[in-house]
């Protein structure tokens, strides 16, 4: 079912001529250039910044929800290409983690000090964070126009986080996975569990259109379709 739904995009351009989007994104952060494993090939955190700039760079003052903040380096691209926006970051406390409430295929801990420090040394203005466990959703923030999931990769917090933030999404917003790359679906155990979860969402029918994927990225993008 993921494999007929998955279409490949070969770059931001394209994009942009599919969703009908007038705005060009920024992607300035030195980060995005570095390479310290295999995985990061062909561009990818590049290519990954450059799809989620696209979509916050066209969102037109609409609220957007972030699952994880790690060190906030995507609140802060979110937060730039947005500025209207507000942009709700979420980070699962150290003390859930310490607990083993936050599955198994977590990026990496960070202490409460740790996480966020980057937007929080440039002063973004229009981001506010969140420390909670994605399976509390402790918070009513309103609808949304975009959300990017980045949290625990197991198969059922990603369908999880999945499904609580398409019950705020409104008509047209864009949902976006990371680690998610049909192509490497048998390379990395992560973004097989990433797949898995999707799969099951359109099992579910919690989707019912196309993920659009862009090329060399590690990010999928899904448009909510207008309610029936």
């Amino acid at each position: 079912m993921l494999e007929r739904s998955v279409i490949e995009v070969e770059n931001t351009r394209e994009l942009r001529k599919l969703f009908g989007w007038k705005n060009e994104a920024l992607t300035y952060d030195p980060k995005r250039n570095d390479f310290d494993y295999p995985e990061g090939l062909n561009l990818r955190r590049l290519h990954d910044a450059e799809a989620v700039a696209s979509v916050m760079a066209n969102l037109s003052g609409a609220t957007a929800l972030e699952i994880s903040t790690a060190e906030g380096h995507m609140a802060v691209l979110m937060a730039q290409n947005a500025p209207e926006s507000t942009i709700f970051t979420m980070n699962i406390p150290p003390e859930d983690l310490e607990r083993g409430e936050a599955g198994s295929l977590t990026t990496g801990a960070f202490s409460k000090d740790g996480i966020a420090d980057y937007y929080r040394e440039l002063g973004c203005e229009n981001i506010e964070q969140i420390y909670a466990n994605s399976a509390e959703w402790p918070r009513d923030i309103g609808p949304i126009g975009a959300a990017f999931i980045d949290g625990c990769h197991d198969a059922e917090f990603v369908y999880d986080q999945t499904v609580k933030a398409l019950s705020i999404a409104e008509p047209g917003s864009l949902i976006m996975w990371h680690d998610f790359s049909f192509p490497l679906v048998r390379s990395y155990h992560w973004i097989y569990e990433v797949c898995v979860a999707i799969e099951e969402l359109y099992r579910t029918k919690m989707l019912r259109g196309p993920i659009y994927h862009l090329r060399d990225s590690w990010v999928g993008l899904y448009r909510v379709p207008p309610a029936e």
